[in-house]
């Protein structure tokens, strides 16, 4: 069995990639409107303050603005933020989420997108993004568990355990980099044992077939890990013919389930009036 070699701590896909814009692109398409839609349902409005770790291209951080203007502003974070623009309402700081203090608190809407699964420290990072809430504030994450994103249809049998391999060795060098693959399904937990209430759990699956946005993600997966694949076994052929099967019309294949999960900080309770000492006298 082929096994990925240790690599360093940290997301396994560069934001300084030459793919990078490509695969903030398609992650855009494929992902955006699952993650504003659930956000817009839970109320996120004009006025309110917003933060986003990890926020890659900005997309998300972006579309958030739009929902809490006027009045609202957001805050976009990621240890490369080159790629992201600011503009009024949209402030974009370089920040780590494990080493670095959280850009303030009180926030009515954090996000965190395709983030704490590649992050060992995901638990602890977790309870001070659920700490950085506003009472009532709300925490989505979104996280793919990508235990099972079994090919559809391929051309041939061999084809079809081609792509198994090559999914297999993208969990593993996750895995590698300090990942979880499958972390995604443990997420709702995550956020309940983070002190968070009111959870709610949208699982969604996508198609990737040629001209899908989750197929093109896929094709700049395979882009970016090429040099990594070939160190665990892969040949420069097989990395060919995985760039065409996913091209071919006989192609189809599933992602795996992607967890969006949102829940609350509790709101304060009401404070109660200090008891007074009736005086009034009994006659």
């Amino acid at each position: 069995m082929n096994r990925a070699p240790a690599a360093p701590r940290g997301y396994v896909f560069d934001n300084d990639s030459p793919h990078s814009a490509r695969h903030h692109a398609s992650l855009e398409e494929a992902l955006d409107p699952l993650t504003l839609g659930h956000l817009r349902e839970a109320g996120a409005a004009p006025g309110m303050r917003c933060l986003e770790i990890g926020a890659g291209a900005g997309s998300v951080a972006r579309g958030l603005l739009r929902l809490v203007s006027p009045g609202g502003t957001v805050t976009a974070t990621d240890v490369k933020p080159g790629r992201i623009t600011p503009e009024p309402g949209l402030t974009v700081l370089a920040h780590d989420v494990v080493t670095d203090p959280l850009p303030g608190g009180g926030y009515d809407v954090v996000v965190a997108r395709l983030v704490l699964q590649h992050l060992p420290e995901r638990q602890a990072v977790l309870r001070r993004l659920a700490d950085a809430l506003a009472p009532g504030g709300l925490l989505q994450v979104d996280e793919f568990d990508a235990g099972h994103e079994p090919c559809l249809l391929a051309p041939s049998e061999d084809d079809a355990r081609l792509y198994a391999r090559f999914t297999d060795a993208k969990a593993a060098l996750m895995r590698a980099s300090g990942g979880d693959p499958t972390w995604g399904r443990r997420a709702a937990a995550a956020l309940r044992d983070a002190g968070l209430t009111d959870l709610r759990i949208r699982p969604h699956v996508l198609l990737r077939a040629p001209g899908t946005p989750a197929l093109g993600l896929q094709l700049h997966h395979l882009a970016q890990l090429a040099p990594r694949l070939l160190d665990t076994g892969f040949t420069r052929a097989e990395l060919d013919r995985l760039d065409a099967l996913m091209r071919d019309p006989g192609f189809a294949a599933a992602t795996g389930v992607l967890y969006s999960v949102q829940g609350r900080r509790p709101a304060a309770p009401p404070s109660t009036p200090p008891t007074t000492q009736d005086s009034t006298e009994a006659t």
